[in-house]
């Protein structure tokens, strides 16, 4: 959830960056802003990257564990929320390529990029979508007792193994 906090954050700066500049938050309304502000472009492609889970973005590591997690006890779970996942990139990859790439609409040519309040705003969030991706072990450190705790009062014991052992102990 504290990864996800920092990247929905990211798309609501972003969104907000993108909106008040263009007076709407309509995808239709946008097309080429990276060539006009490329600051703003990368800020909206981190965020938006965070949000499908890249890997190397906190996103992706709290995604992984969670799908791990939930392969070991309930295998078809986890194979719908990968196809939620796949469709969830698809629309993120969509919006990105709509608002950012492609040819500089009609009133995106004025557009200005990232001022030092915004960029001082937005890039505090982006770095710690970063770092966190590339080392999440002090927040995984932090919220493990807790996790401790849920688990030996929810299921006291791990599951079976999902690989069957043979007689001489491998499986």
């Amino acid at each position: 959830m504290v990864n996800h906090a920092f990247s929905t954050g990211a798309l609501f700066l972003v969104v907000g960056f993108l909106a008040t500049r263009r007076g709407s938050r309509m995808i239709d309304d946008f097309g080429g802003a990276a060539k006009v502000a490329p600051w703003l472009g990368a800020a909206v492609l981190v965020a938006g990257l965070s949000a499908l889970s890249l890997p190397g973005l906190s996103t992706f590591v709290s995604e992984f564990l969670v799908l791990v997690g939930t392969f070991t006890v309930h295998r078809w779970f986890a194979v719908v929320a990968i196809f939620g996942i796949v469709l969830a990139a698809v629309y993120v990859l969509w919006m990105v390529q709509r608002t950012i790439h492609g040819p500089v609409r009609e009133g995106i040519e004025s557009f200005r990029d990232l001022g030092s309040r915004e960029a001082w705003v937005i890039a505090p969030v982006l770095a710690v979508i970063v770092v966190l991706g590339i080392y999440p072990k002090p927040l995984l450190d932090a919220i493990n007792p807790a996790v401790k705790h849920t688990f030996s009062t929810v299921r006291p014991h791990d599951p079976s193994p999902s690989v069957p052992v043979t007689a001489g102990g491998t499986p």
